[in-house]
């Protein structure tokens, strides 16, 4: 009779079926990758699958650190590592120990990748471009102090401005170290600030090499940098995402000197021209104000000023003689006037009237008399001539029809 076994046996014999299958110890599997999870512990998970069928994978953050690029769904990638059996679940999955890109090199994809991350960001915009400073006082050198980066350096700056200090921060350039290096590297400089310029570089070499000029941190550094910075990584066909960060990008670290390191001959040159310049503006311009005080110089108002003022005296004359002759006219016009409205008050005043014999009548109250029912006979009135008054009393009154 055969044996019955519990689901923990069956599960643990095809585990060690699996196990001691030398071929499922060491396999490469080509997929693509679907349902990856980067778990918050480090692990990653998901799923390799072709057209027929699919296996899940789990790859441990001991294996995951390593990883140079950004796993994502969709993506063909060839999974190295162990087949097993997952015991808890009773399912067989691939341990990955490596996770390389299908067609194309690890290092391209992930040089990829993270170019459109940081390009999304904004921190490749030439509006983060900052100027280089004309004349340093003070050059900052971020190299290794052994490679012939910094010889070509200091070689092309002491050659053009010797006056010019440069100031070194030895680091590393390739290997795990180097990029945290870089970083503090930048970061000191920044601190102190005791450069206006910073030289970041190294030789030309594979894209292995130049790596640590990709990594993120040194992307980021760069671009958060207050003082410009130049890239100055490998030879002109190399381009690395310090390249899109910096502030101006050199081909080669000589190349970067020149860019940096005023060339102190041709300052004297520039410094002549404007010199010359300077004195030619100044010769004309002494020239212009020389014929501007000539011209004034001869000008009439000096030459002939008794002329000038005779015209003025004769605009003189002929602006009194219109006064007076404005004012004569008014004061006739006036005197016309004042002996119109004489006229009508001589015909209108009772002096005039009684010049021609009539008289004015008037009680003691001052009331003037004009008709004869206005008094009584014994009153008193006053009788008021051209020439005197009369105090008569009223003996009789008559009143007539016809005005007499």
């Amino acid at each position: 009779m055969s044996s019955i076994y519990t689901v923990s046996d069956l599960t643990k014999y095809i585990k060690n079926l699996l196990d001691r299958d030398t071929r499922l110890m060491s396999v490469f599997v080509k997929g693509e990758l679907s349902n990856f999870k980067a778990h918050y512990s480090g692990h990653c998970y998901f799923t390799l699958k072709d057209a027929g069928s699919q296996i899940k994978g789990v790859m441990f953050k001991s294996r995951a650190q390593f990883l140079k690029f950004e796993p994502r769904d969709g993506l063909k990638v060839v999974a190295y590592g162990q087949v097993t059996v997952f015991e808890r679940d009773g399912q067989y999955q691939l341990y990955a120990d490596q996770l390389i890109p299908d067609g194309v090199g690890e290092l391209s994809l992930a040089f990829n990748q993270l170019k459109e991350k940081l390009d999304a960001e904004g921190l490749f915009d030439e509006s983060r471009k900052q100027q280089l400073p004309l004349i340093p006082q003070a050059i900052g050198i971020i190299t290794s102090p052994t490679g012939a980066a910094l010889r070509d350096i200091i070689t092309v700056a002491k050659r053009r401005h010797p006056g010019i200090p440069l100031i070194l921060y030895p680091v590393q350039v390739q290997g795990l170290e180097a990029p945290g290096q870089i970083v503090e590297a930048i970061r000191a400089f920044n601190r102190l600030q005791n450069v206006e310029v910073i030289i970041a570089g190294r030789g030309g070499g594979s894209i292995e090499e130049l790596w640590a000029f990709n990594d993120e941190q040194v992307v980021r550094a760069i671009a958060a940098s207050s003082i410009p910075i130049v890239s100055a990584v490998g030879h002109q066909t190399d381009y690395t995402l310090a390249d899109f960060a910096a502030d101006c990008r050199a081909a080669t670290p000589s190349q970067a000197a020149e860019m940096v390191v005023p060339d102190v001959y041709e300052l004297k040159r520039y410094i002549q021209t404007l010199q010359t310049m300077l004195e030619n503006t100044m010769r004309t311009y002494i020239k212009q104000r020389r014929q501007a005080v000539c011209q004034l110089r001869d000008n009439r108002v000096f030459t002939q000023p008794e002329k000038l003022l005779a015209e003025h005296r004769q605009l003189v004359d002929s602006y009194v003689e219109r006064l007076e002759q404005a004012a004569r006219n008014s004061i006739l016009t006036k005197q016309q006037q004042l002996k119109l409205h004489a006229e009508k008050l001589a015909v209108l005043n009772p002096l005039a009237v009684l010049a021609r014999g009539f008289s004015l009548t008037r009680t003691p109250a001052g009331q003037v008399i004009s008709a004869a029912n206005q008094v009584e006979p014994g009153q008193q009135l006053e009788i008021i001539l051209n020439h005197g008054r009369l105090e008569v009393e009223v003996a009789c009154v008559r009143e007539s029809k016809n005005g007499y």
